[in-house]
C-alpha cells in the first residue's frame, strides 16, 4: 500500500520532529554551564515556620549579589521560603531576571536533572537550607558535598559542568564571617 504523497510528507516531518526532541543540545564551550549554590543567609526570629531575612541576612544578599554582579546568571532558583528568596532576589533583580522557586523537599537528583536539561550555558544561581545545600551540590557534581552546620552561612558552592558533561567542585567563602 502507497500512502498519498501529502500523507508522506506529514510522516517524515512528524518523524523529523520527533528526532530532534530526543538529541540534546551540546554544552556551549564559550559560556560553560557553572551553578552557584549557597544556603540563605541569615534570618530573623520574627517568625519561626518562614521567617525574613535579619540585616545581617541582608547584608549577607547584597554581598552575594555583588560577588554575582559580572558572572553571566542566566537564572536564579530558591526554595519556597521567604529566607531563600530574599537572599537570592538582590542577585536576580541585578540581572532583571525572576527568581524560580522550587520544592525545598524534592529529590535533589531530580531537581538537578531538571536543571542541568533546562540551562545549557551561564551560571545559575540555586539558594537552599543547610540540610539541602550538599545534597543538591552532590547531584549537580556527582561527587560527595561536606554536610552543613546550622551556624554556616557563608559556603559558596561552585559547581562546572564541562562540554564533555564532567562536572568539578570548587568550594569558597563570601560575605562577612557567620558570627556563631
Amino acid at each position: 500500500m502507497r500512502l498519498p504523497a501529502l500523507l508522506r510528507v506529514f510522516v517524515v516531518l512528524l518523524l523529523g520532529s520527533l528526532a530532534a526532541c530526543t538529541t540534546t543540545t551540546p554544552r556551549d564551550t564559550a559560556t560553560p554551564l557553572t551553578f552557584v549554590v549557597v544556603r540563605h543567609a541569615e534570618k530573623a526570629t520574627d517568625d519561626p515556620e518562614n521567617p525574613r531575612l535579619s540585616a545581617r541576612g541582608q547584608a549577607r544578599a547584597a554581598a552575594l549579589a555583588e560577588r554575582l554582579r559580572d558572572a553571566p546568571l542566566v537564572a536564579a532558583y530558591a526554595t519556597e521560603f521567604r529566607r531563600t528568596q530574599q537572599t537570592a532576589q538582590p542577585a536576580a533583580d541585578a540581572h532583571a531576571l525572576p527568581v524560580t522557586a522550587y520544592y525545598a523537599r524534592g529529590p535533589a537528583s531530580e531537581i538537578a536533572a531538571q536543571w542541568k536539561q533546562a540551562h545549557r550555558a551561564g551560571t545559575v544561581l540555586v539558594v537552599g537550607h543547610s540540610n539541602t545545600v550538599p545534597d543538591l551540590v552532590s547531584a549537580l557534581c556527582a561527587c560527595v558535598a561536606a554536610p552543613m552546620d546550622d551556624t554556616e552561612y557563608d559556603r559558596f558552592s561552585v559547581v562546572r559542568i564541562g562540554a564533555d558533561g564532567k562536572a568539578t567542585l570548587e568550594v569558597q567563602r563570601y560575605g562577612a564571617a557567620p558570627t556563631p
